[in-house]
């Protein structure tokens, strides 16, 4: 492909005119990279009073050239596949430019984005990304009940970073209870987090967690078993 593509494409929001226009590229040419693709606004639309004067909002996509290549062979299952659109359509409707890769081991799916600016993903305290995690794996059990992957959603390596820094705090927090011989309760904590603090120290000798409070302010509390 010598020249760039462009396409036109509206929808009830400027988010979503943008998932459309992905869509109809991705349809066009399979193996597009997406997070090359820029966009022009040429309506923000108008939601109207009671349905009237409604008007769509409406993109210009442009794919440059050396954005396509052959598609390979998709090996994703269909949960992967889910997983993929779910997170494709959100960073669509946050204006979240990226690139979406996606793999499958044999009890989690991972879904990565990769772009320059994932603050908006991410979240202040990585509240968004957890969300919708959160959302991926609602519709993973709805969708394929017990015997569904876990779904990991991950941006520029965060999660990787989030669980290194909360299970070296885990630690020290252990080794602090073992000393003192007192419980500490740590800051609080989004559920995600909850978890990696209790799956670190599971087999940790003579200490044991609960989490304690009322959301959005649970925390955990480590103590001596």
């Amino acid at each position: 492909m010598d020249e760039p593509v462009e396409v036109d494409a509206t929808g009830e929001t400027v988010g979503e005119a943008k998932w459309n226009a992905l869509r109809e590229l991705e349809r066009m040419y399979p193996g597009l990279d997406k997070a090359a693709v820029s966009f022009e606004i040429l309506s923000e639309g108008e939601r109207g009073l009671l349905g009237v004067g409604y008007a769509p909002a409406r993109v210009l996509a442009t794919a440059p050239a050396g954005a396509f290549a052959v598609a390979e062979p998709s090996e994703l299952g269909a949960a992967a596949a889910d997983a993929r659109e779910l997170v494709e359509r959100i960073t669509a409707a946050l204006g979240v430019e990226c690139r979406i890769d996606v793999s499958e081991a044999d009890d989690t799916i991972t879904v990565s984005c990769t772009g320059r600016d994932l603050g908006v993903l991410i979240g202040r305290h990585g509240q968004t990304i957890d969300a919708v995690q959160y959302l991926a794996n609602a519709i993973a059990f709805r969708a394929h009940g017990d015997g569904r992957k876990e779904v990991v959603v991950d941006a520029a390596g965060y999660q990787a970073r989030r669980r290194e820094l909360l299970e070296s705090l885990a630690q020290r927090t252990a080794e602090r209870v073992r000393r003192s011989g007192e419980a500490v309760a740590l800051e609080p904590m989004s559920a995600t987090e909850r978890k990696i603090v209790h799956t670190r120290l599971a087999d940790a000798e003579g200490i044991e967690t609960s989490s304690e409070g009322s959301e959005p302010t649970r925390y955990v509390v480590v103590r001596p078993a």
